[in-house]
């Protein structure tokens, strides 16, 4: 069972270490961390998971051989190593933009639910949720400052009926009946 974090490409430091500490949590308890090997708040879930000792999904939009952004292929590496990359695309096939959206699809269906950390009013990490969503998965959202435009996409998904969760344990009280 997987939990999937998302959110930002360019998060605050705050945000990453948030991202971090929920994806930490997670792998602690058993679950794999689910993500979409973006930069931001992708990598930070990815890189502590593994950094636990625990399990990481990468659903990446490109070809298996390579490396979107090329920025995270040592990370794709590490992952390849020591969790698991998923690809629905032939080795070869470059990241191109309806590529992401589908990615997101699976990101949301592997996972018991999805926890999106900073998300600005457009973003991919809430296609993932509305995937999420209408797949029947759990939503939840962690808050964040008003002056923060990365929050605004989470505030809206607690105003739509997405769990507000703080702590990562919150989440896991959450699955505790899955």
């Amino acid at each position: 069972p997987s939990v999937a974090v998302v959110g930002s490409r360019s998060p605050t430091p705050a945000g990453r270490a948030l991202a971090a500490r929920f994806a930490r949590c997670f792998a602690e308890a058993g679950l794999a961390v689910s993500s979409g090997l973006a930069a931001g708040i992708d990598a930070a879930a990815h890189t502590a998971a593994l950094d636990a000792g625990g399990c990481t999904v990468a659903v990446i939009a490109t070809g298996p051989d390579l490396a979107y952004p090329p920025g995270n292929a040592r990370l794709q590496a590490r992952i390849a190593a020591e969790g698991v990359v998923l690809s629905e695309y032939p080795p070869g096939m470059p990241a191109r933009p309806g590529q992401f959206p589908a990615r997101n699809r699976l990101v949301a269906g592997l996972a018991l639910a999805t926890v999106v950390v900073e998300a600005a009013q457009r973003s991919g990490a809430l296609i993932t949720a509305r995937l999420a969503a209408e797949a029947g998965r759990e939503v939840c959202a962690v808050p964040g400052s008003v002056l923060n435009p990365r929050a605004t996409g989470c505030h809206r998904l607690i105003r739509d009926g997405a769990a507000l969760v703080e702590r990562p344990e919150e989440v896991l009280e959450l699955l505790a009946p899955a």
